[in-house]
């Protein structure tokens, strides 16, 4: 800790004194405010990876919110996803943007086990599915146009016959997603799958998630897309931004679909923390949780006006590391599709308004049908345990906590957050194969899909089979 830090904590001591003794002399003082909360722990480190949708943590740094809650915060970039997690799980990380995914995968044992909760979501929305140039001119022949230019949403039935006519020629079509249980994972997916190809399935024994593929599905980090589909080893992929427009930027790729057009509003990233890490220090967690708070609402608030400043903090180094214009051409409300071809996408990064940022069980339900779907969860669970497993890891006691403490000092309005939930959004239809998602039902939802396992449904000796 700096001199400075020692001289800030001091200053903000003596403020926190003066305070309390305000609050013995006022008659109409209302629950301790954020000021007056007793930090457990104050110095805390958060890991990321160099995405956009990382921006709460970086804004709340750099606008001084995380100071304002008492926390002095490190912000580290890491390797990869399973870095990150084995980090936050050890104790390394005090907390970390996370894929929505991994909490659940964690507390359910999924690749690895431990109890991960979230209080904060991210981001909505965020991602694309990128293919090679040699793809997308295969891919055009399929696709109607309107004034020159392809229509959008532009759906993996396109896509099909280059698969197939790769698949006659003996080649297999491969594309990269960023982690087992990440949303670009899930997405990929839904999108292939829509259009009839198959994305494949996972078991017990074959954790490939490649069993009975049409399209084989790979890990690759975010930075490494581009240069990956360049080398010719991956096809297209599924990533976060800005690594999608730099396909667009370096000639080598063209976006065909955002995420907003696979599911409009999806939930993106999580902040995620160990349950034991909650626990042990909750007033830490509920200044942590306000600090996001505040940064997404500065991210989103007067008609995304802010979002030029943000996008020259994310080019810095020490976070995403990407050229600002790069970034911008996706955070500033806009998408470049084709070279040339910018449409707009205001919403394309969502990070405070339509709630945003309250964890929905129904969020996490989602996530979890999804890795029942393509065999990560092996076996038929009760509806009861979907719903279980949401609220074990989703925390928005925590979220609206923070979020009343934010009120009563002013900094936001009630109005905000969704006071009035049960913690589950109303049924969604806006998904691009018009199948409504009801979270309170996730067996029922699971039927609806021809490709996708679904009821007592197991994968067993490479195909799937019944119970």
């Amino acid at each position: 800790m700096t001199i400075f830090d020692v001289c800030n904590k001091f200053f903000k001591t003596a403020a926190l004194g003066v305070a309390l003794s305000l609050s013995v002399l006022t008659p109409y003082t209302t629950n301790a405010t954020a000021a007056e909360l007793e930090l457990e722990k104050e110095e805390l480190k958060f890991g990321f990876i160099k995405l956009t949708d990382m921006a709460p943590l970086a804004i709340a740094y750099e606008k001084g919110f995380f100071e304002d809650e008492g926390l002095y915060v490190t912000l580290e970039p890491q390797a990869n996803w399973k870095v990150l997690l084995d980090r936050v799980i050890d104790g390394q990380l005090d907390g970390a943007h996370m894929l929505a995914g991994q909490p659940l995968a964690a507390t359910i044992g999924f690749g690895t086990k431990a109890h991960i909760i979230t209080p904060f979501s991210m981001d909505l929305n965020g991602n694309g599915i990128t293919v090679s140039n040699a793809v997308w001119e295969e891919m055009k022949k399929n696709i109607p146009h309107k004034n020159g230019k392809p229509v959008h949403p532009i759906k993996a039935d396109y896509l099909k016959p280059v698969v197939e006519k790769y698949k006659a020629e003996g080649k297999p079509f491969k594309m990269g997603m960023v982690f087992p249980v990440s949303t670009h994972n899930y997405e990929l997916r839904y999108w292939l799958a829509a259009g009839g190809i198959h994305p494949g399935f996972y078991s017990k024994t074959d954790t490939s998630g490649q069993i009975l593929a049409d399209a084989l599905l790979s890990v690759t980090p975010p930075p490494q897309m581009p240069a990956t589909m360049e080398a010719g080893t991956i096809h297209g992929y599924c990533v976060g931004e800005p690594w999608n427009q730099q396909a667009v930027f370096k000639g080598i790729g063209v976006p065909v679909i955002t995420d907003y057009e696979i599911w409009k509003n999806n939930p993106e990233k999580v902040f995620g923390i160990r349950a034991d890490f909650a626990e042990k220090y909750p007033n830490t967690t509920l200044a942590l949780v306000k600090a996001l708070i505040r940064a997404a609402k500065w991210l989103d608030e007067n008609n995304n006006a802010n979002r030029m400043e943000a996008v020259k903090i994310l080019a810095k180094p020490s976070y995403v590391g990407a050229d600002a214009e790069v970034i911008a051409n996706s955070m500033t409300g806009t998408f470049e599709y084709e070279k040339g071809d910018k449409r707009e996408v205001p919403d394309f990064n969502v990070f405070f308004r339509y709630f945003a940022t309250y964890p929905y069980y129904s969020d996490a339900v989602w996530y979890l049908t999804q890795m029942r779907r393509w065999g990560q969860i092996t076996e038929m669970k009760e509806d009861k345990w979907y719903h279980e497993v949401a609220k074990k890891v989703y925390k928005p006691d925590i979220y609206l906590k923070a979020a009343k403490l934010l009120i009563e000092e002013g900094k936001v309005k009630k109005e905000d957050f969704p006071f009035d939930t049960d913690g589950y959004r109303p049924p969604q239809k806006e998904f691009i194969d018009n199948i409504t998602f009801d979270g309170r039902k996730p067996n029922d939802y699971l039927k609806q899909f021809s490709i996708g396992l679904k009821d007592a449904e197991i994968i067993a000796d490479g195909k799937v089979a019944q119970k």
